[in-house]
């Protein structure tokens, strides 16, 4: 019987969109192409999330590779990408009726430090039953150690847990780690219509 819900964050409870960032700081075509591949691509952002380098290192880690003259756009994209991350319409309803029907409810996700900084504006942290962020464990998903630890730290049951993510790694590691899974596709009645 499911009585916990495993959310990922983004693109099921926030809009992770590097594009509106890139369309804020940027002036070119050509400008955000190089950003683009240098920022959100790099392997620094992945160092973010697994917490190997904080936020503010990201800029001075990527800015050998891009052309001093996006500088300026690449150090605020750096600093301010978290302007991007909105809530998608529907999530805190969704987080709300969750707890309504008497689920317990928890956040796993990959995700830096900048996660303290725009999540609470989302919902309280103190909202969820737990909040798991990569970052602060030094582990990334779909690695299936991840979810195992998140199971420990919170004493709970796989087969008791529904997890869901976008992803489909994410949630082949979660399978894996004996959790039950959901592939969200922007319906947050289907999630609910699996739980009844």
């Amino acid at each position: 019987m499911i009585k916990n819900v495993v959310l990922d964050m983004g693109n099921v409870l926030l809009d992770f969109r590097p594009e509106f960032v890139l369309d804020a700081f940027c002036s070119s075509e050509e400008e955000k192409d190089v950003i683009r591949k240098e920022l959100f691509n790099g392997p620094e952002w992945k160092m973010g999330d697994r917490g190997d380098i904080k936020d503010k290192d990201r800029y001075g880690l990527v800015k050998p590779r891009v052309p001093e003259k996006y500088h300026k756009a690449l150090k605020d994209c750096a600093d301010k990408w978290g302007i991007c991350m909105d809530p998608l319409e529907g999530a805190r309803e969704f987080c709300e009726a969750l707890k309504n029907k008497g689920y317990k409810v928890y956040v796993l996700s990959n995700a830096s430090d900048l996660f303290y900084d725009y999540f609470p504006k989302f919902l309280p942290l103190d909202f969820f039953d737990g909040v798991f962020v990569s970052s602060d464990y030094l582990m990334l998903k779909p690695d299936v150690e991840i979810y195992k630890t998140f199971l420990d730290k919170y004493g709970l049951k796989g087969e008791e847990c529904l997890f869901i993510d976008d992803r489909q790694d994410n949630i082949e590691g979660a399978g894996k780690a004996g959790l039950n899974t959901f592939r969200f596709t922007g319906d947050y009645e289907a999630v609910l219509n699996q739980l009844a």
